[in-house]
């Protein structure tokens, strides 16, 4: 593993261990070089998977990518990091079981987008506004209405 620091490619591992949700090992290194110390993260990777853009483009798909945008729908929920480790660490499991490498876009916001719901609605609907591009007030007003059950009319 290559040091973050000085690029030097001989670096020790000293501390090894599995990670909150047991799915990644989680290993602290020492660079012998400059002193250095880094964490590094080993996770199982079933298959590579391609996200297929709705323009058609094409692009490996990105676990950091996936993780930054639910975790600023997340920001400032009472959800727990751990949980939301385990819902990203989830949702990957799901992608890679679809059995296709080639994963629509569309496909992976809407698993998202369930996910989110089960666990929180304020994150759900952040998530929601930048999927669905809201432009207006009113699409927000639209999209929460829906999530509400119906309410009768006053008699």
């Amino acid at each position: 593993m290559r040091c973050p620091f000085c690029g030097n490619t001989d670096t020790q591992v000293k501390d090894s261990r599995p990670a909150e949700d047991h799915g990644a090992i989680r290993r602290r290194r020492f660079c012998p070089a400059c002193g250095g110390r880094f964490t590094t993260y080993e996770r199982v990777q079933l298959r590579d998977l391609v996200v297929v853009k709705s323009n058609g483009r094409r692009e490996a798909f990105d676990r950091e990518k996936l993780e930054r945008s639910i975790r600023i729908a997340m920001q400032k929920r009472p959800i727990e990091h751990e949980r939301i480790d385990q819902m990203i660490s989830g949702i990957v499991r799901r992608l890679e079981s679809l059995g296709d490498t080639d994963i629509p876009s569309k496909m992976i916001g809407e698993i998202v987008m369930e996910t989110l719901a089960r666990i929180d609605t304020v994150a759900y609907v952040r998530f929601a506004s930048v999927y669905k591009n809201f432009q207006e007030a009113d699409d927000f007003d639209k999209f929460v209405s829906e999530l509400r059950p119906d309410q009768k009319e006053p008699e």
